[in-house]
């Protein structure tokens, strides 16, 4: 056994914990609608529950307004109010068969509510990669007790989850940036 082997596990946990991030941050609003905003509502709809882009085709025909199309007339009423009970301040109006959701301006105090949010998403990830880290440290240490990795090998192992944690740090310093920039 190798210290990598230990390494090697938490690199995909890593990634998870990194994508789970990119979902999240792409949900956070910023000066221009996406569809990302609302596609996974949970709207009920005839006792069940559905991601509302299994329901309806989503688009962004302006900067500052999205079109709901349900594929069905009687899922307006169910997805209308998910959208006015989701927090999401939006207005909607319904067009015939069409929802459409008009995004008010962002105002200084929304986009520092924002920027909160969003530092408080990627701290909960880094803490998330900081005890993935801590199990692989603690597993590495034990297998140097046990005499199945030498000393010089619990360090390089140390070195090899420090240099992961710095990369997906960085990537995520990068993630918040650039859509810190694009709430602005």
């Amino acid at each position: 056994m190798t210290y990598k082997e230990f390494t090697d596990k938490i690199k995909p946990e890593f990634e998870k914990s990194f994508k789970f991030l990119e979902q999240e941050v792409s949900k956070i609003r910023t000066s221009r609608a996406s569809p990302a905003l609302v596609e996974d509502l949970e709207v009920d709809c005839f006792g069940s529950k559905f991601a509302l882009k299994q329901l309806a085709a989503i688009s962004s025909p302006q900067s500052n307004q999205l079109v709901i199309q349900p594929w069905d007339a009687s899922y307006i009423e169910p997805i209308e109010k998910t959208i006015s009970q989701s927090g999401l301040g939006m207005s909607s109006a319904v067009d015939k068969n069409l929802i459409r959701l008009s995004l008010p301006l962002l105002t200084e105090e929304y986009r520092n509510s924002l920027a909160k949010i969003l530092n408080e998403k990627s701290e909960h990830v880094r803490e998330t990669m900081r005890r993935w880290r801590d199990d692989a440290w603690s597993k590495i240490q034990q297998a140097q007790r046990e005499k199945k990795i030498s000393e010089d090998d619990k360090f390089k192992g140390k070195d090899e989850l420090q240099k992961l944690i710095d990369e997906y740090n960085k990537k995520i310093v990068d993630l918040v940036e650039k859509k810190k920039k694009e709430i602005s």
